[in-house]
């Protein structure tokens, strides 16, 4: 009887066996890609990421203002806001536009921090923490620079996360 002589070579071992750990990595990977991608975890922090974003634009809006391009400016917060908040602007416009305009002022804000404090994703609405410094320049004498922290709400509406409400952040401690 004859004898079938096999030889077997180390480098197409380790080759197919590298191809199947590799194919095995694809595929796991592709899994966990797929899996992170419908979680519920990921779109909550894309919501809470997109609150952010337009919390901290809109503060910045509603706090920057200059008195040569007062309508652009004003735009810019009605663009920004929402509700009883947006009502009030547009019913106090042309008041405004007359104090800014003697005024001559003109306010730019910076952020410095932002937090998304409370989100309810499915009631589209949401709270936010921003700490900003704002700069007020006044036609002559130096500029005035105050550093402060704004509490927001915000709705979701079809153009989407917008101010439905703005005030300062309490400063201190309100417990003592």
């Amino acid at each position: 009887m004859a004898r079938v002589r096999t030889t077997r070579n180390p480098l197409v071992a380790a080759a197919i066996v590298l191809t199947v750990a590799a194919a095995g990595a694809a595929g796991w990977g592709g899994w966990s890609r797929y899996d992170a991608a419908h979680d519920d975890s990921a779109a909550y922090a894309e919501a809470r990421d997109d609150v952010l974003a337009a919390g901290e634009q809109a503060v910045q809006n509603m706090n920057t203002l200059d008195h040569a391009r007062v309508e652009k400016g004003l735009d810019s917060w009605e663009e920004s806001t929402t509700g009883d908040l947006h009502k009030q602007l547009v019913d106090g416009r042309a008041a405004f536009v007359k104090q800014i305009e003697a005024a001559r002022t003109v306010s730019t804000a910076r952020i410095l921090s932002g937090a998304v404090t409370e989100l309810d994703d499915r009631a589209g609405r949401a709270r936010v923490m921003v700490a900003l410094r704002v700069t007020v320049t006044a036609p002559e004498g130096k500029p005035a620079v105050k550093e402060s922290r704004m509490l927001g709400q915000l709705t979701r509406t079809s153009g989407g996360w917008k101010l439905s409400a703005l005030g300062q952040a309490p400063v201190g401690n309100a417990a003592g």
